[in-house]
């Protein structure tokens, strides 16, 4: 298992410098550069576009350009926000606090969750409660999840239940530590809510109908035949198998929150990094943009590094194989 981590993360060097490449590539093929819009501005002499121009090789072709950007980032340097007139490094940091916080509990919310739902459902086939998941699951899949921001924000703003945007309260800062961190929280009810409702409804629907799949499998019956208790041919036996499929999209589901974020992140007015990365690209502040599209492409790796490993851990097929 070591050996293949290892292998692992060395083939991921090409893939994010592949990435990299495309990025760069396509953010270079836009007219124009952030500075433009500097230019037209009379607090800024014409003397310091030029030294920033140098500074940054934006008065260089767009190969020498990523070969300036590229040799930073080995030294650990990832550019100077223009918009924001900060290192980019500083910014990220800043909002990823908040992204983090969110796709976790996202991520908590829809797995934790979405999960036992499917079992229930499975285990209740044709039920009323099963029927009622169904209903549940297929209008969570339909619902796109800006819209279903709208219509929350317009539930908080007439009930006054809930925050309408925001990370924190106006009066945070005089919180006790309980109060501020029940804060956060209560202000990623309507973001989790809005990202994680088409996750649960879609993970609870592919545990429900791969855990009825297994149920009527060979295997099962020879295991009822032989007298082995109910919830040990469901959970020791069928469970696991049936789980597989989930835990393989598991890499998705975490580069996923990133992207699905940044919508919701903008309805919400919430600081994290999808909304960091729309600003970005309006102004063109482009080692934002490439800061922002490393870290979806590095969670992506990380994510189906992680599946992986938990597919092993949970199938002794997939760890003889890797072994």
């Amino acid at each position: 298992m070591l050996k293949y981590i290892i292998r692992r993360l060395i083939l991921s060097i090409p893939v994010l410098i592949g990435v990299s490449i495309v990025a760069f590539t396509v953010i270079s093929l836009a007219p124009g550069d952030f500075l433009d819009s500097q230019r037209l501005s009379p607090s800024i002499s014409t003397e310091r576009l030029e030294l920033l121009e140098q500074q940054y090789g934006l008065d260089k072709d767009p190969f020498t350009q990523y070969f300036l950007w590229f040799g930073n980032v080995l030294r650990g340097e990832w550019g100077y926000s223009f918009e924001y007139r900060r290192p980019v490094w500083d910014i990220l940091l800043g909002r990823m606090e908040a992204t983090l916080m969110l796709s976790i509990a996202t991520f908590i919310f829809t797995w934790g969750i979405g999960i036992p739902l499917g079992i229930y459902s499975a285990l209740n086939q044709y039920k009323v409660s099963d029927q009622a998941l169904s209903v549940f699951g297929f209008i969570g899949i339909s619902i796109p999840n800006f819209f279903f921001a709208l219509l929350f924000l317009f539930f908080a703003a007439k009930t006054g239940l809930f925050p309408i945007g925001g990370f924190v309260s106006n009066t945070h800062s005089d919180m006790s530590w309980f109060g501020q961190i029940g804060d956060y929280f209560y202000h990623l009810i309507g973001p989790v809510l809005t990202l994680g409702l088409s996750g649960l409804a879609g993970t609870m629907r592919i545990m429900r109908g791969q855990l009825l799949d297994e149920l009527t499998k060979d295997y099962v019956e020879f295991a009822r035949a032989k007298g082995m208790p109910r919830k040990v041919v469901i959970y020791k036996h069928s469970l696991r198998n049936a789980i597989n499929p989930i835990v393989t999209s598991l890499g998705f589901s975490i580069s996923g929150l990133l992207g699905g974020a940044v919508l919701t992140e903008n309805v919400f007015g919430y600081p994290g990094m999808g909304s960091l990365i729309i600003n970005a690209l309006q102004q063109q502040d482009i080692f934002v943009v490439m800061a922002n599209l490393m870290m979806s492409a590095l969670m992506l790796i990380v994510g189906n590094l992680i599946a992986d490993i938990l597919l092993a851990a949970v199938d002794p097929r997939v760890r003889l194989r890797l072994s």
